[in-house]
């Protein structure tokens, strides 16, 4: 087992993962727990490899292609997708359904379990399902398709001009650096398996290429690539995708009526509730391999396990306790310090400090691209324009905060939608609405 030794989490996450490790009767097991995409500490444990099959956390990768057509103009998200490939089944039901799993459609493709044979192209996938399953009327209920994954990533790869996996590779991983992540293994990539349940021995499971079936499984992985893609799942990033546009594809669209008290699904991502905020990510699961990725977006704290086993794990429980566990030791030192070279123009250290709302005192921290305003909650504010910032969550979210400053330049005081922020309670220079309160 290694560890980074700055800012260790609690020694429970080595007990989690040895625990886990254990009862599932793994092979091997990778796991990092990783604070803004840094991975801040990390276990191997068994005979497996650096790189894994990540399965359905391919389904991020095509959701982020899909949604950069749609800011880009391309698309809308209630077209039905008929309307952008018209030979593709089921070409009634929109984009934002299927991204979803809320179009109603059949989970998997008609023909060979797709993911333990070699994958048939374009063509052949809709012939084969030229004739419509569905199991649900659409926008009735939350019923998880790979096939819809099938039909995104074409329809990515038709208006891109390119195919899915060259558009995934020069937009999305090479911008963020993430060379460890692959269609195909590389070398010293763990092997697939799955255990007898008669004797317990260990079985090597079949690894396709998926062809048309790519987009909704294909892709393999390792523990600091995840970390990095994770935090673009949470804040967005200028070469790949908006934060505004990360942020509408974390909103609840489609819920099991059995499951719902444990999460939900977005625009591509895996919703699970906890008590004070939501983490985002997906599970995989390929024949041998089981993975599992999720990140609070308002403390950037995740965590991602892989697996090469079939069976004897939970990725999803396992990648929430490893957060649990290593949020208080991450979070001590608050947010990230402020890069002062790069907001020396807009003087983020001005805004720094206390702030009131009336007698309510707000704790204003600078961020790299704003700065972080906590009452009993954390709000975090992203710079538009000099004194301009952007809510991006809470209370706050979408709305605009302004600082005023006197004729002298000096800073009055901040206004959002009505509520006035100033140095001292009732600053009685600032337009207070209401008035000074009066002593009883």
């Amino acid at each position: 087992m290694t560890e980074s030794a700055h800012r260790l989490p609690d020694a429970r996450c080595r007990e989690i993962v040895a625990s886990a490790y254990d009862a599932g009767r793994l092979p091997s097991i990778r796991a990092a727990v990783f604070h803004r995409g840094e991975v801040r500490w990390h276990c191997a444990l068994g005979d497996g490899g650096r790189q894994y099959r990540i399965g359905s956390i391919t389904k991020t990768f095509t959701a982020v292609a899909v949604l950069r057509l749609r800011d880009l103009g391309a698309v809308h998200l209630d077209d039905p997708v008929g309307a952008h490939l018209p030979d593709a089944p089921y070409g009634d039901h929109t984009i934002a359904r299927l991204l979803a799993h809320a179009s109603g459609m059949t989970a998997e493709p008609a023909g060979s379990w797709w993911e333990r044979t070699p994958g048939r192209d374009w063509a052949q996938l809709v012939e084969a399902n030229r004739t419509p399953l569905d199991v649900s009327a659409a926008g009735e209920r939350y019923h998880y398709s790979n096939l819809a994954y099938g039909l995104l990533g074409e329809l990515v790869s038709r208006l891109e001009g390119a195919s899915w996996w060259t558009v995934v590779e020069s937009s999305l991983l090479q911008p963020l650096g993430l060379a460890e992540t692959t269609y195909l293994p590389g070398e010293g990539a763990a092997i697939g398996t799955s255990r007898d349940p008669r004797d317990g021995r260990l079985l090597r499971e079949p690894a396709h290429d998926s062809g048309a079936m790519a987009p909704a499984g294909q892709l393999w992985s390792t523990v600091h690539d995840m970390a990095r893609w994770a935090d673009v799942l949470a804040v967005g990033h200028d070469a790949v995708l908006s934060a505004t546009t990360l942020a509408q594809m974390r909103v609840a669209r489609a819920a099991d009526s059995s499951t719902q008290h444990r999460g939900a699904y977005g625009l591509g991502l895996r919703l699970r509730w906890r008590s004070e905020s939501t983490l985002v990510g997906h599970t995989g699961s390929m024949p041998g391999f089981l993975a599992g990725l999720f990140v609070d977006p308002e403390s950037r704290v995740g965590a991602v396990v892989l697996t090469n086993a079939t069976t004897g794990l939970d990725p999803e429980r396992l990648s929430s306790e490893l957060i649990e566990a290593s949020e208080p030791s991450l979070l001590e030192s608050g947010p990230a310090p402020l890069d002062r070279a790069a907001d020396r123009d807009v003087g983020a250290e001005e805004l720094a400090g206390d702030w009131f709302v009336g007698n309510t005192r707000a704790r204003l921290t600078p961020t790299q691209d704003g700065f972080v305003l906590t009452e009993d909650t954390a709000r975090r504010f992203v710079r538009e324009a000099a004194d301009r910032y952007r809510g991006q969550n809470g209370y706050f979210a979408g709305e605009e905060l302004r600082v005023v400053r006197r004729p002298d330049a000096t800073i009055s005081h901040l206004e959002v939608v009505t509520f006035v922020f100033t140095r001292t309670p009732y600053d009685p220079a600032a337009p207070i609405p209401g008035g000074l309160p009066e002593p009883l």
